[in-house]
């Protein structure tokens, strides 16, 4: 899924965050990919990370991130508590799952095979 958002202005309350939240990657980076901080944060982060977050984004952009987030990042439960609290919605629709190419169409994949390369 594609990031779309506004990349978050950096400040030290976010910047702290996302040192805990995502910590593989440089917290001027994870807020530069929006929707990918926001899915860490409502997943990993605690509730005053979640409340500290707030107080910089809007409902609106915690939704849009919803929408837009990264497969493998969201566990079950977290899935569900957001999309009833910004959406209301009792049934969430299906965790965001990674897709990879059709085997056939990959190089060297079955097709390749099927023509003796």
């Amino acid at each position: 899924m594609t990031d779309t958002l506004t990349a978050i202005a950096s400040t030290t309350e976010l910047e702290v965050v996302a040192r805990r939240c995502i910590w593989f990657m440089e917290p001027k980076a994870a807020l530069a990919r929006p929707a990918h901080f926001i899915a860490h944060v409502l997943t990993y982060g605690t509730w005053e990370d979640v409340k500290t977050l707030r107080r910089y984004v809007s409902d609106d952009m915690l939704a849009t991130a919803l929408d837009q987030a990264p497969p493998g990042v969201f566990d079950g439960r977290s899935w569900a508590y957001w999309h009833l609290k910004l959406k209301g919605l009792r049934q969430p629709p299906p965790l965001p799952e990674r897709r990879f190419p059709d085997d056939r169409e990959a190089p060297g994949g079955a097709r390749d095979l099927d023509r003796g390369a």
